[in-house]
């Protein structure tokens, strides 16, 4: 696990400004044809999570989902967000109870269930990592509009590592979007956003 975590000292590369600018104006302020200007992500998947267990964003209905996309041989922003959900789920105390904090990867091809139990063995146990095949997971980034995509480094493990955006998505027991956090947002700023909701208070 040392090897995921510390080993690897080449960052993930981040996707450029025109990337992100697009990807915020497609996910935030998209048209869905009433002129609303409601989001377009949705929590929809099929997948496996870290025993091996098959599963569907069913499985989580009536809970808020905090989702986060990235991969076990990520090494920082990734280690780094999965230390701040677990601080989150601390600070929230009973409230936690109601959210369903799920990790899916974006690299199906190293990521598999027995990899992602032994890298999530290193934080709050109740973070659900999820996996699957190459065409799952493009379905489930593509219901959540994540940016990912493999990028050769042959000095890395496997040779390769992967770019991907790094949101963290609060969705609602429906399913529907509700809020995202960035990555670099602190612990009490996502703990009290996600408060808002669970509460009602947030401010329309």
């Amino acid at each position: 696990m040392t090897r995921r975590l510390l080993g690897v000292i080449v960052a993930v590369g981040v996707i450029g400004a025109a990337a992100v600018g697009w990807l915020l104006a497609d996910r935030l302020t998209a048209d869905t044809g009433g002129g609303s200007g409601e989001a377009l992500i949705e929590s929809e998947f099929a997948l496996v999570d870290q025993t091996g267990k098959a599963v569907t964003d069913e499985n989580f209905a009536g809970r808020w989902q905090l989702v986060f996309f990235g991969f076990t041989y990520c090494p920082d922003v990734c280690p780094t967000t999965l230390a701040t959900v677990s601080a989150v789920l601390d600070e929230l105390g009973d409230d936690a109870d109601q959210i369903a904090p799920l990790f899916v990867t974006v690299d199906p091809e190293r990521d598999t269930p027995a990899v992602m139990a032994e890298y999530l063995a290193n934080f709050d146990p109740r973070i659900v990592g999820l996996t699957g095949g190459p065409e799952e997971i493009k379905a489930a980034a593509k219901a959540f509009r994540v940016y990912y995509a493999k990028v050769d480094e042959d000095d890395l493990p496997g040779g390769y590592t992967m770019d991907h955006s790094a949101f963290l998505y609060l969705m609602d027991p429906d399913g529907d979007y509700a809020a995202h956090f960035s990555h670099q947002d602190d612990i009490a700023k996502i703990a009290g956003g996600i408060r808002d909701f669970l509460h009602g208070t947030r401010a329309s």
